[in-house]
């Protein structure tokens, strides 16, 4: 995995994640509370993820082979997409199920400064590993806001650790709101309606990462930039005259297939196009390295023939 796949941001969150779901089960032991067991299981899938996050970085390292050609950078798509369920069935329904439980059958908190004690921690521990992912989201953000960033971002990992965080933290408040209510009104019921919050949002932000990591599995054209960055690489104003119609494809988060019809003069010879084709591949490599496949097709541009498709 590249360093853009944000392996520091996924071992952050992995250390963190294994620490605060033994922390948070040893509180639900001790206390009882309906919101410390969902949050040790949201912890503990979390913690999967980030497995499953780098064993996708390490699969998709694998060499292509002449069944898969173009390589095995998609599994890394794959895998954010086996996160996205395990976030949805293993975090989001297993809360759901305990907050009806717990607010069906509701029972005191015992020996409070446990849960209190281990939120706490949890916050400054998932906090830490929050501001690994934002530093390393920042290295390759540029100017997109963050919406943007987690929507066209074709590297997968960086946008589940960020929303897992994200959903960590508030996951977090949300709990210690519950657990609070829980003391002061003596109502275990509370403990059991931020347990049902927490389900909420995990199962929203599943939804999401469900979406994003679809889309990267059916196929991603290149960013825009990158687009025009490709036509003019391909036009040398000489033997290519203009790109007639051109496709992108992301093969895996950093590699990118090129696929183009060319335009060249009738009475170039082929010795001229085929060096015009080298000379405009090596351009759009200079200029967009990701572009590792490239194919191009000369033909005789034709107004008519170019607007039909």
């Amino acid at each position: 995995m590249s360093a853009s796949g944000g392996t520091r941001a996924i071992v952050a969150a992995l250390a963190a994640n294994l620490a605060i779901a033994v922390a948070k089960f040893v509180a639900f032991v001790f206390s009882g509370s309906s919101s410390m067991l969902a949050e040790s299981v949201h912890s503990l899938a979390d913690s999967g993820n980030q497995g499953l996050l780098l064993l996708g970085g390490k699969k998709a390292q694998r060499e292509a082979t002449p069944q898969h050609p173009f390589g095995y950078g998609r599994e890394r798509y794959i895998y954010a997409f086996l996160v996205s369920i395990v976030l949805f069935t293993v975090g989001g329904m297993f809360a759901i199920y305990e907050g009806v439980e717990k607010v069906q059958h509701p029972h005191p908190i015992e020996d409070w400064y446990w849960p209190i004690g281990v939120l706490l921690f949890a916050i400054v521990a998932e906090g830490f590993s929050f501001k690994t992912a934002i530093k390393e989201s920042n290295e390759i953000r540029g100017s997109l806001s963050w919406g943007q960033f987690i929507r066209r971002a074709k590297a997968p990992e960086l946008p589940v650790v960020l929303l897992e965080d994200f959903g960590a933290l508030v996951g977090l408040v949300l709990a210690l709101g519950g657990v609070g209510l829980a003391l002061a009104t003596g109502d275990g019921v509370w403990d059991g309606i931020g347990t049902l919050c927490i389900g909420t949002l995990l199962i929203l932000i599943a939804v999401v990462l469900a979406g994003e990591t679809k889309s990267l599995l059916l196929g991603e054209a290149a960013g825009a930039e990158d687009v025009e960055k490709i036509k003019a690489a391909l036009v040398d104003g000489d033997v290519v005259t203009r790109v007639i119609h051109m496709r992108t494809l992301h093969l895996g988060p950093e590699e990118l297939l090129v696929a183009a019809k060319i335009a060249v003069e009738g009475d170039d010879t082929a010795t001229q196009v085929a060096d015009a084709i080298n000379a405009a591949e090596s351009r759009i490599r200079a200029a967009v390295p990701i572009a590792r496949v490239i194919y191009l097709e000369p033909d005789i541009y034709h107004a008519d023939a170019a607007a039909k498709g």
